[in-house]
């Protein structure tokens, strides 16, 4: 049998190519995926997830992740934790339990410190001089504060066709303390069932939430559209109705991939993922929108080398 395994953004090209050789080896699919995000959350330089996150607006680092399993649709998430790593893994613990499966603050603070998780200062010395930066910014240049929200999220499919989702974020750069975005919403920011398949989101969580796009992805794909159909066919309508509605769409990206391994993105901006299958190693891609539908290409190599730079440059 195939696998496959998809994420939001550049950050996801390591791990998932560690997943990679997991799933090919005959690896679950949640284990691919929990180490797959672990991988994203532990690099400091990746300022939108984990450790080095962007702070609030008190220069706290309050982190969102959720997990779901495709084939018993069971969901674990936490919302706005601090002090801990990996919130990746205390999110898929919670799915295993039956009530209280989505905690937050310090509610899921305590969980994660009775059942061993481990602790760390997610604050990085860079990710708080970004933010004195940003505050300086705005007090000469009267800029407005939110910049900075993506979030990595994956879809898995292993040998045994067995499906899960995950996402982790540290959320809007400079947010109020306590806001809370898509990411560990189900329905919104991810869903994945493993007779169809699944979705997940990233872009401004305000927006997103919204509407019920992963799910509605997931739906339209249960009714045969391919996952590329799907996902266009969700976000441009939704982009539209946003429009309509408000006046103004925010960013909204979506990939997705159903339980036999074809995928497909949508988007409204300019994004980049990470796709690879049995029959196609792991690459990063360059996603934008064109009319009503999404076209991608292979990232250059010159891309690829501003973007290391970019993230690693100091403040």
């Amino acid at each position: 049998m195939g696998w496959g395994i998809i994420g939001t953004w550049r950050m996801a090209l390591e791990g998932v190519q560690h997943a990679s050789d997991m799933l090919s080896k005959g690896g679950a699919s949640g284990d691919a995926i929990e180490k797959a995000i672990r991988m994203v959350e532990d690099y400091p330089f990746y300022k939108s997830v984990g450790y080095g996150g962007l702070p609030n607006e008190v220069c706290e680092v309050e982190l969102d992740a959720a997990y779901m399993d495709g084939h018993t649709l069971s969901i674990g998430a936490v919302a706005g934790i601090k002090d801990f790593k990996n919130p990746v893994s205390i999110a898929r613990r919670l799915s295993k339990d039956r009530f209280n499966v989505f905690l937050v603050g310090t509610g899921a603070e305590e969980y994660a410190c009775k059942r061993g998780f481990e602790k760390q200062n997610m604050l990085t010395d860079r990710a708080k001089k970004m933010w004195e930066s940003r505050i300086q910014e705005i007090k000469e240049k009267n800029l407005n504060p939110y910049d900075g929200h993506d979030t990595v999220g994956m879809i898995c499919l292993d040998k045994d066709r067995h499906m899960t989702a995950a996402t982790s974020t540290s959320g809007l750069f400079m947010k109020k303390r306590g806001r809370v975005g898509d990411s560990p919403l189900s329905g919104s920011g991810f869903y994945v069932d493993s007779k169809i398949g699944g979705t997940c989101a990233t872009g401004l969580g305000e927006d997103i939430m919204k509407g019920c796009l992963s799910y509605e992805i997931v739906r339209l794909m249960g009714e045969g559209f391919h996952p590329q159909e799907a996902a266009e066919k969700t976000v441009n309508a939704f982009s539209r109705k946003l429009s309509e509605r408000r006046g103004k769409a925010g960013a909204i990206s979506v990939v997705c991939m159903n339980n036999i391994g074809e995928w497909g993105v949508g988007t409204n901006v300019e994004f980049s993922f990470v796709a690879a299958t049995n029959t196609a190693a792991a690459k990063v891609y360059i996603a934008k929108p064109a009319g009503n539908k999404t076209e991608y290409e292979e990232a250059a190599k010159e891309w690829l080398d501003v973007y290391q730079r970019r993230i690693e440059k100091t403040v």
